[in-house]
């Protein structure tokens, strides 16, 4: 079970990580009952300084979890922790350190997509399930 979004870019937000108006971090709020967002080629320049304040505070860690999610289709806190622990030797991670780099991580992702699908169409909508 989990929540989508749908529209001009498609995906599952992350469980347990990322709510459903998370796109609200790149300037459009959602709709407070069913969370449709529509961006424009006048967000554009919002949609890119997120990426970019998010790109910044997840500093090295966000080439460490691309290269962990780069070969893995499911994954748990410990195992990315301990991935972390070795890659990052000697600074041992918390389970809360983690989670704040997933959430920036999962953000990210979205934010890109809908970056693209803006310089893909001019636009971008989609609605995110509560």
């Amino acid at each position: 079970m989990g929540r989508y979004y749908h529209g001009d870019i498609e995906g599952k937000f992350w469980f347990a990580v990322q709510s459903s108006n998370d796109a609200d971090f790149f300037g459009v709020e959602g709709e407070p009952t069913h969370l449709n967002y529509y961006f424009n080629d006048q967000d554009k320049d919002k949609v890119h300084e997120g990426i970019v304040k998010l790109d910044k505070s997840l500093g090295r860690y966000k080439k460490l979890l691309d290269e962990f999610f780069e070969s893995r289709e499911g994954y748990n806190n410990e195992q990315l922790t301990k991935f972390l622990d070795e890659k990052n030797h000697p600074h041992c991670h918390s389970e809360e350190e983690v989670k704040v780099y997933l959430k920036l991580y999962a953000r990210l992702h979205l934010g890109n997509k809908i970056h693209d699908c803006i310089l893909d169409k001019g636009y971008c909508n989609f609605e995110a399930e509560l």
